[in-house]
């Protein structure tokens, strides 16, 4: 049976993270949406997705298929509800589609095809990822539950004596590397994966992930609920916050109850904040309805999405959200919504030429040793024009 990850409203309430993205393919916790489901179902996974990401995302159709939401995170109650789904039959909570069985003949109708299923009532509770705030919120929860799912029936590989480790939470894959560092495990379980190193004068409390390849600097200071996805590179002050790879955040600087996406730079002694002198709740910028939007939280940071960058000394407003491809820099705060490829600061910005943010997209890949091609270029150029209209509010 075929795994078909499929987009639903919540593609919208979360960009600018998902203009580049499935929703199925964002991070939270140590695995992204689609790896836990694959994880889950020991089977990979396909994406229905916005028809500019297919060719990076592409859609995998069998004679008989599992819809599943991308939006909703897995777990052994719902994986049951959802074994137990006959064709004709959709699992719902609410007016929400969970997950259904459809055959491959109706796949590229599905939602009109679903709207006449039997409807079964799912009414436990689970995580669903519809802002992008909702990431950070869950991603303790989400390191424990993958850190489960990962090590049940495994043992750690070892690590060095010189390490002090609090509590029974850790699990170092095979290449990972640490010195001097302090693991206290007793809130939150650390899970440190392959080839991932930690230097010397690291302190670290869990809940806590690090990804295949990343590194975490000397001296930085962790706290719990955050993730550091592959091939990063981290330092400084990290607080609840996920960064999804392959970005830098190497130096001194505060990050706190924020999301970073794939290919961004954080100059050095740049800071988040991520609570208002008042107290009140922090406003975001919300892509759908063009304006700021309550998130009925105290504590918001910085949402950045792919491909974004800060020159040193940034400071971020509380609840700032930055765009695909933008690079901020200059002195003084920079107004809280960064449109996408938006060069500049709070004194001036400008557009960031669609052949120039692609240059230096190919460079950054280049650096990662990875390649950009037509593929990526296309999915830019496409964002490029999608996203016109917002650089003129």
């Amino acid at each position: 049976m075929g795994i078909i990850l499929f987009d639903d409203a919540a593609q919208q309430t979360l960009l600018p993270l998902t203009f580049t993205r499935p929703v199925a393919d964002l991070r939270v916790g140590i695995l992204t949406i689609a790896e836990k489901w694959q994880k889950y179902l020991d089977q990979k996974a396909s994406f229905s997705t916005q028809n500019y990401l297919q060719n990076k995302f592409p859609l995998h159709v069998e004679s008989q298929n599992l819809l599943i939401n991308g939006s909703v995170c897995p777990d052994e109650a719902l994986l049951e509800a959802i074994d137990k789904l006959n064709e004709g039959e959709v699992l719902k909570h609410e007016d929400l589609v969970i997950a259904a069985k459809i055959s491959a003949a109706n796949v590229s109708e599905w939602k009109s095809i679903v709207a006449s299923f039997k409807s079964i009532n799912y009414s436990s509770n689970f995580v669903r990822i519809v802002y992008p705030e909702d990431i950070f919120l869950n991603n303790d929860h989400e390191i424990k539950k993958d850190f489960e799912l990962l090590t049940n029936g495994k043992t750690s590989a070892k690590i060095s004596s010189t390490n002090t480790i609090l509590g029974d939470n850790f699990f170092a894959e095979e290449g990972a590397k640490a010195e001097c560092a302090t693991f206290n495990t007793k809130l939150g379980p650390i899970y440190l994966s392959k080839n991932s190193e930690v230097f010397e004068g690291v302190n670290i409390r869990g809940s806590f992930a690090l990804g295949n390849c990343s590194q975490v600097k000397m001296g930085a200071k962790i706290y719990g609920g955050t993730t550091i996805g592959p091939d990063s590179t981290v330092g400084g002050e990290i607080k609840n916050a996920v960064i999804w790879g392959r970005s830098s955040k190497g130096h001194e600087g505060y990050l706190g109850n924020s999301v970073v996406g794939e290919w961004c730079n954080i100059g050095a002694d740049s800071n988040n904040s991520n609570l208002k002198n008042t107290y009140s709740n922090v406003k975001i910028w919300d892509y759908p309805s063009k304006k700021l939007r309550d998130t009925g939280l105290q504590l918001c940071g910085l949402i950045m999405a792919d491909h974004a960058k800060c020159g040193i000394n940034t400071m971020f407003n509380t609840g700032t959200v930055v765009g695909v491809s933008s690079n901020v820099f200059g002195a003084g705060f920079p107004a809280k919504y960064i449109p996408d490829f938006t060069w500049g600061g709070c004194r001036h910005t400008e557009i960031y030429a669609i052949n120039k943010a692609s240059e230096t997209a190919k460079l950054v890949f280049k650096h990662k040793n990875k390649i950009f091609d037509i593929a990526e270029a296309a999915i830019l150029n496409h964002i490029f024009k999608l996203t016109t209209s917002y650089r003129s509010i």
